[in-house]
């Protein structure tokens, strides 16, 4: 019985555009006590595996957070798979904007500590007292009161290239580091402001709403289903967009277009562009803004050592690489020194 994915990326790729037909990209979540993490893992591998789903889901004892495609015509079964598992009855998912036959390439399924990293103590959190949850309609008409403080609970990479106009961006690498600086950012607002929080799909604002009530914020709200589900929302009901740019998102893709609007800027020569890339260097692999031409300037790496590095044969690339740790910068997203026009996004 197969439990774990054997197919590299390669052999997925060539296996997809032979299959040809249409992919969907979609997420969801579910805070939820489950028991036996480990049996619940391997009953969704078997019964995805066999759907052709591919993606990456996390599951914990608080819940399960699932970023995955699969192909169209199994969609229908894949919901009914959802519906009979009782917790996860009519969870809402959250259907990308734009799919990519490609937006993933393994089917992952694993456990963590938490779904999502977030530095509290799980058993103080109350996630059943977290904010209210606003449309998008309700949501428009909240940001336009002078009582409201707009508050991106997303990472600096993900706001720098699109986020609602107004709103707080804390220059952080993970949500860990924004509940605290979010917290006394507001101290003094506990009770005499609306706090309104928005990511990219619910899923973060579910902690950082429970967490901020938990530390005696008493008008606290959150966008439901995050710029995923606002933007089809706006789309469906010819709604007012007040998202500027692009939404990022954790796939193949790295981000979907939610309006005409360039906010960012190549972190290399500062011309107006809002793609990112990773550094082509294996041993560095930092994922940064990069236009067109920085592209072929630099040979599609972050600096002139990485594009000097990659140009060696790859056999003298790995032996550089032996013995040694991934780089920092991999997980610092578009934090390094050698990039000059890196936008601080507070």
């Amino acid at each position: 019985m197969e439990l774990y994915n054997k197919l590299s990326a390669k052999q997925r790729e060539i296996l997809i555009k032979k299959a040809g037909g249409k992919r969907l990209t979609l997420s969801f979540y579910k805070y939820h006590n489950i028991k036996n993490p480990q049996l619940f893992r391997d009953h969704l591998y078997i019964t995805w595996n066999k759907l052709d789903v591919l993606g990456r889901i996390y599951i914990a004892e608080e819940g399960i957070n699932g970023q995955l495609s699969l192909p169209s015509e199994n969609f229908k079964k894949f919901k009914k798979s959802l519906n009979e598992i009782k917790f996860l009855k009519d969870v809402r998912l959250n259907i990308a904007i734009e799919h990519d036959n490609l937006s993933f390439l393994k089917l992952k399924i694993k456990i963590r500590d938490k779904i999502v990293a977030d530095g509290l103590d799980s058993d103080k959190i109350d996630l059943t007292n977290s904010g209210e949850h606003l449309n998008a309609e309700e949501f428009n008409r909240l940001i336009e009161s002078d009582d409201t403080m707009l508050v991106d609970m997303r990472n600096h990479y993900e706001s720098e290239i699109g986020h609602f106009k107004g709103a707080i961006l804390p220059d952080v690498d993970s949500f860990r580091d924004s509940l605290p600086i979010i917290e006394k950012k507001l101290e003094e607002h506990k009770t005499s402001k609306k706090i309104l929080m928005y990511c990219t799909g619910g899923i973060r604002c579910e902690k950082a709403s429970a967490f901020l009530k938990l530390k005696g914020f008493k008008n606290v709200y959150q966008l439901n289903g995050g710029i995923i589900e606002y933007t089809r929302q706006v789309k469906d009901k010819g709604l007012t967009n007040k998202f500027l740019g692009k939404n990022f998102v954790f796939d193949h893709r790295r981000s979907e277009p939610i309006s005409s609007d360039i906010i960012s800027n190549c972190h290399q020569c500062g011309e107006k562009w809002d793609n990112h890339v990773n550094c082509a260097n294996e041993a560095c692999h930092l994922l940064f803004i990069q236009c067109k031409k920085c592209a072929e300037l630099y040979n599609n790496c972050c600096s002139i050592d990485c594009q000097k590095i990659n140009a060696l044969p790859v056999n003298e690339q790995k032996n550089l690489r032996k013995g040694e740790k991934n780089s920092n910068k991999i997980f610092k997203k578009g934090r390094s020194k050698n990039l000059k026009y890196k936008k601080s996004a507070s």
